[in-house]
């Protein structure tokens, strides 16, 4: 992958949009039922080339973070690092030869599918996640708040688009609602992992140096930095708790806490721990930040995006910080 900064990396989020904002003509070089029935109906700023490349970068690896049809830094990065692994010029813009070449990779089924809610689904309700660590761990309130949260991480999205997408619906049992169509082949075994601070990125590689995936990450800040050099997957703890200990942490109060392994816990209920003490990539109760503010340290992606890459790693896989 380059190392040349790109200009989005400077850019604040809505010149970011309208710098990378989708070529009007691409979305016409899908093919034919490319949308598994009539083309979205968007509003807005949203663009169906937009939401098809984000659609299409998340099957094929290269997160876009939240799909949600709105051009933006994530799903720039994501265009760019599909463009530089392909051989493109990494403009990081969605146009009809990078939307080609991607359809081309990805397999024709179709960018959305109808998806009926199952009772595993809503099995066991939703609570609001209680609101800061002490109440967190006092109530064990750390799931889901609502069937629409749920759906809109089970297929990589905006609870705001899934809304939009499905306007009227209840989200419950038995109802069939339209979604985002990210199904993807397992990633391969992950040999190496660099975290890029200045991109906001992490990509992972396999055993013989090929870029094989990339996500939109949060990392560090300059209060609380991200560790430099080189370190190692010590474990991977796919539901994990949070443990707030003030003797190491200096920020949070004064007392420590235990805080249930939760999609809307600090680390999202996904932890893949670091050889130096206290550091990890996990995930997050706010997919829509990731990428866009700074971490106390440690390495955030999605919560889905931590899930796919914790299925790729294993006990001793490199984490390099560059």
């Amino acid at each position: 992958m380059s190392n040349k900064k790109p200009l989005r990396s400077a850019l604040g989020m809505t010149a970011a949009a309208l710098l990378f904002a989708a070529n009007p003509s691409a979305a016409q070089s899908l093919p034919d039922g490319a949308w598994g029935g009539s083309a979205p109906s968007l509003s807005g700023e949203r663009q169906s080339a937009t939401l098809a490349a984000q659609i299409l970068a998340a099957r094929l690896h290269h997160s876009p973070g939240v799909i949600d049809g709105y051009p933006g830094g994530n799903t720039a990065r994501a265009i760019e690092a599909f463009q530089s692994a392909n051989g493109l010029e990494a403009t990081g813009a969605v146009d009809e030869e990078t939307l080609e070449k991607m359809t081309s990779q990805a397999g024709d089924a179709p960018l959305l599918k109808d998806y009926t809610i199952t009772s595993e689904d809503v099995a066991g309700g939703f609570t609001d996640p209680a609101d800061g660590m002490e109440a967190q761990a006092e109530t064990g309130n750390v799931g889901y708040g609502s069937a629409s949260e749920m759906l809109a991480e089970k297929f990589g999205m905006s609870e705001s688009f899934l809304k939009a997408m499905n306007p009227g619906s209840g989200f419950g049992q038995g109802d069939t609602i339209r979604v985002a169509n990210v199904a993807a082949d397992p990633l391969a075994a992950v040999a190496r992992i660099e975290i890029d601070g200045d991109e906001n990125e992490l990509r992972a590689f396999d055993e013989s140096g090929q870029l094989i995936a990339t996500f939109p990450a949060t990392v560090g800040s300059s209060e609380f930095p991200s560790p430099s050099g080189t370190m190692e997957v010590n474990a991977v703890a796919p539901e994990a708790n949070y443990t707030f200990d003030p003797s190491d942490l200096s920020w949070g109060g004064d007392e420590p806490l235990t805080i249930p392994a939760g999609p809307n816990n600090p680390v999202g209920g996904i932890w893949i721990d670091l050889s130096k003490d206290g550091y990890g990539i996990h995930g997050s109760p706010d997919p829509r930040l990731i990428g866009k503010t700074s971490s106390h340290g440690c390495v955030r992606l999605t919560n889905w995006d931590a899930e796919r890459l914790s299925q790729a790693v294993s006990q001793g896989t490199t984490v390099e910080f560059v």
